[in-house]
């Protein structure tokens, strides 16, 4: 059992900055990869970035790449998102997941998510 809990979303404007982290608890947290996924209002949840148990491979959406970093502390059972260059179209809940892959029925456990809101 892994339990999740996303902080670090808010208000930025286009072009700033922000950090997602993610604490993770339970015993098999670092065999686990973990991704970001995010929903926009209206919209299917996607994928963001994934970064493997050992954090050695991590890919990206192509909306992200570039801009968004993938990365984790196992020592801190952390997992992290930098998020620069952020665009209007990047708002949406942001929520951390367990697992690996690009679709969301690769992951076992989710956390109740984090609000990202950039303005113009």
């Amino acid at each position: 059992q892994v339990q999740l809990v996303e902080s670090g979303g808010g208000l930025s404007q286009a072009g700033g900055s922000l950090r997602l982290d993610c604490a993770a608890s339970g015993r098999t947290y670092s065999s686990y990869g973990m991704g970001w996924f995010r929903q926009a209002p209206g919209k299917e949840r996607e994928f963001v970035a994934a970064i493997s148990w050992s954090g050695g491979v991590s890919y990206y959406a192509d909306s992200v790449k570039g801009r968004f970093t993938i990365s984790r502390d196992n020592a801190k059972n952390t997992v992290y998102l930098q998020m620069n260059s952020l665009k209007p179209e990047d708002t949406a809940v942001y929520y951390c997941a367990a697992g690996f892959g690009v679709v969301t029925a690769q992951y076992a456990y989710w956390g109740q998510g984090t609000q990202v809101t950039v303005s113009s």
